[in-house]
């Protein structure tokens, strides 16, 4: 490990190794970026200023602080990104194929701790991965800083709907009791089949009232995969977010702002992900043909779905990914098929994964946006995002947390942050 660490710091490659790395930054280090465009994160933009960071938090904006540390002039800057639906532990296996995100091995940790450094210098500061029991140790690594990668927080074991045979209500509550046990920052909950298989309701709404009030309880938010009828009834339960949400109508989309339930849809990347790795996915668990086949099908419908949210008064739409294998790194093809396919404005897109996303996550007063005592999770594009969509691609400046992680010339990333076309 200390070869690598080496290693990354001649390549110009900032990776924290404990209290000591090779930025040599101290604790309360006092560090000043010049910006001609800064992107506050709650639909907001700085002009010609100056960001004052002091240890991990920022300070405030004073466009006569100096000396300059890291002058980002010609750039725009923004809060670090946050991805509300990954699975970060995600892996292809030694065969090349789909190995889901049960691995247990020493080489499925490397994989993981990669999807992790891929997805932060992608620009995206903090995750949520959703569903895996080795999601623990890579958060609580990512946590003390014995590994790069963002902030990560996870459901460890979802409840997975099988109609009568999921549980009691009582034993879906014991369930709930039991991720919070085991660490869990949020439930997650299947009340749906795959779309791929049809998207059929799998929980009553009993059982559906019983976990997410368990949640609450339990002080957990609550994250339900949802298609069709299963929509209201997830929001009727008082989830605090739908995952996904195709196929739900109108009536649906305003019930969920009504309640301010949080829907999180996938425009584009995950499915575009599958199909550009069909032969690493078809025949491993849960991936047939004919599931490809309705994937092709199902692509428009998230189209359709999103456009009608954005039209939907007073529902807030976050930004989710759904990232698996293949997808780590790549985050951000989420925003442009957004704003190219679905009419997303780009500053709503901006904020989707933002400000609107801190507060989805419970953690609206610590990350988000650039202001006086939030975390110092920033990123620079080379390029305008609200002009040019394709410009998320281009993340030459990373920092999390005050601690500066990547930091290149413009025009050194032609396609994507991190990842080879």
């Amino acid at each position: 490990m200390k070869f690598t660490r080496i290693a990354l710091c001649v390549l110009g490659i900032l990776i924290p190794a404990g209290p000591t790395f090779c930025q040599t930054a101290e604790a309360n280090k006092r560090i000043v970026i010049g910006a001609s465009a800064v992107l506050d994160g709650r639909g907001g933009v700085l002009h010609d200023t100056r960001i004052v960071v002091e240890g991990s938090r920022i300070l405030r904006a004073d466009a006569k602080a100096g000396p300059v540390d890291y002058d980002l002039r010609g750039l725009t800057v923004l809060p670090g990104w946050i991805d509300a639906h990954a699975h970060v532990t995600w892996i292809f296996g030694k065969d090349g194929k789909n190995a889901g995100m049960a691995g247990s091995s020493q080489e499925d940790a490397y994989q993981a701790a990669s999807n992790a450094w891929l997805t932060l210098m992608a620009g995206f500061t903090t995750i949520q991965s959703l569903g895996a029991l080795n999601d623990i140790p890579l958060r609580d690594a990512v946590a003390k800083g014995t590994l790069p990668g963002p902030r990560i927080l996870t459901a460890v074991e979802p409840i997975i709907g099988r109609g009568e045979a999921t549980g009691t209500p009582e034993e879906l509550r014991a369930f709930v009791r039991k991720q919070k046990q085991a660490g869990a920052d949020v439930i997650k909950i299947f009340a749906s089949q795959s779309i791929r298989q049809g998207g059929g309701m799998t929980l009553s709404q009993e059982q559906l009232n019983a976990a997410c009030d368990e949640a609450k309880k339990q002080g957990l938010r609550a994250l339900v995969h949802a298609y069709k009828d299963a929509v209201r009834a997830a929001t009727l339960a008082g989830c605090s977010e739908i995952e996904h949400g195709t196929l739900a109508t109108d009536d649906d989309l305003k019930l969920m702002a009504e309640r301010g339930t949080y829907l999180d849809p996938q425009c584009g990347l995950v499915i575009e992900n599958y199909m550009a790795n069909r032969d690493r996915y078809v025949g491993t668990t849960g991936y047939t043909a004919e599931g490809f086949a309705a994937m092709e099908k199902i692509l428009p419908m998230n189209h359709e779905l999103v456009q009608r949210a954005v039209k939907t008064p007073g529902l807030k739409i976050v930004f989710g990914t759904d990232a698996v294998a293949g997808a780590h790194g790549r985050n951000v093809e989420e925003f442009v098929d957004r704003v190219r396919d679905c009419g997303v404005e780009p500053m709503a897109a901006m904020v989707s994964a933002n400000s609107l996303g801190a507060e989805a996550l419970g953690m609206g007063s610590q990350i988000g946006a650039i202001a006086p005592g939030m975390q110092a999770d920033m990123i620079a594009l080379d390029g305008d995002p609200l002009k040019d969509i394709t410009a998320v691609r281009r993340v030459v400046f990373v920092m999390k947390g005050g601690l500066v992680y990547k930091n290149v010339s413009r025009g050194t990333i032609p396609v994507y942050a991190g990842v080879a076309p």
